[in-house]
Parts: structure tokens; sequence; C-alpha cells
């Protein structure tokens, strides 16, 4: 089975997202982990949005990619920050897929609707990429 790793830079919302949708939708095909250039922790309001779609985070927890064993088939950034820093990986295939970073989008809004609203339109943008994640991974 090959592995995937889901890469942003908190490794927070965004990678933790790809990381449930994808195992949620390719499982069976890929080992799907997410890991962060840095560790943010969760955001509750990911978690809540992802469980409004039906996937659980429960038991995710924000790490970054050194602390993940093992070599990977592919890295997929969701973000331009993770593309731009993510580590060489030798034997690794990278595709960039870039996401808007909701807590960022959020930063100024005061109204919790509002505020989800934004989540939930990123959360909807990364299931329906990864609706085809072996084409996005050039695996026809």
């Amino acid at each position: 089975m090959k592995r995937v790793l889901f890469l942003c830079t908190g490794n927070s919302c965004r990678s933790q997202m790809a990381e449930g949708f994808a195992r949620r939708l390719w499982g069976h095909r890929y080992e799907v982990l997410s890991a962060g250039t840095k560790k943010h922790g969760m955001n509750a309001r990911a978690e809540k949005v992802m469980e409004e779609a039906g996937v659980s985070l429960v038991g995710h927890f924000s790490k970054t990619i050194d602390e993940i064993a093992g070599s990977f088939d592919f890295v997929v950034t969701v973000c331009g920050d993770a593309h731009e820093n993510c580590p060489y990986l030798p034997g690794c295939r990278t595709v960039h897929v870039g996401f808007d970073d909701p807590p960022r989008l959020t930063a100024a809004l005061k109204d919790e609707e509002e505020i989800l609203a934004v989540y939930r339109r990123v959360r909807d943008e990364i299931r329906a990429k990864l609706a085809d994640l072996p084409g996005l991974l050039g695996e026809f």
C-alpha cells in the first residue's frame, strides 16, 4: 500500500481535513497521514466542521514530519508555506494543491456562523479535490 502524507504549516486544519477525507475515501488504497512543518495543535473549528461532514478527527493530533516514521510515496502540500518549506524526501513525489487558510481568513470575524462558513467552504473544497486522489497523484 502506498503512503500519502498531507503537509501543511501547523497540521491543525487543512492537512487534518485532507487526512480525514482521504482515509474515508481512499483508505483501502493508500496509507494516509498528515503532518506540519510546525505543530500548532488541533483546530476545534476544523474538528467541528469535519464532524458535520461525518468524518471524525478524534484521535488526530498535530505533529511534524519528523515525528512520522518511514518513507512516503507522495507528499501533498495543501498550503504555499508547506510547499515552499517541504523537506527533501528521497523517492517521494510532491504534489501541491493549495487551499485557503480558514484561521487566517476568519481572524477579524466575530460572528461564529460566518467563521464556520469559511471553514465549511474550505472543507468542501478539500473533499471535492480528494474525490479523485489517484488522479491528483497521477495514478490512473
